[in-house]
């Protein structure tokens, strides 16, 4: 569909501004898994498993939920 010489593909390009303050969610993960001073422990286990495994498996399922959330606010 086109009108006045723009399209509604064009327009919608033009209103995306490409940045959004969610995305420094993305960046807190990041943060936290590549930083290992955060978890360079053996101490606390939980259930027989040391810090370093649960920190890292408890930030695969938070980073899921930061993913889903900037997904969704984002979205268009």
């Amino acid at each position: 569909m086109e009108f006045a010489g723009w399209t509604l593909m064009d327009q919608k390009t033009e209103e995306r501004s490409g940045w959004s303050w969610w995305y420094l969610l993305l960046i807190i993960q990041f943060v936290v898994v590549l930083w290992p001073p955060f978890y360079n422990t053996a101490e606390p286990a939980w259930a027989g498993i040391p810090f370093f495994y649960w920190y890292q498996m408890l930030w695969v399922v938070i980073a899921a939920v930061l993913t889903a959330i900037v997904y969704f606010a984002t979205e268009d």
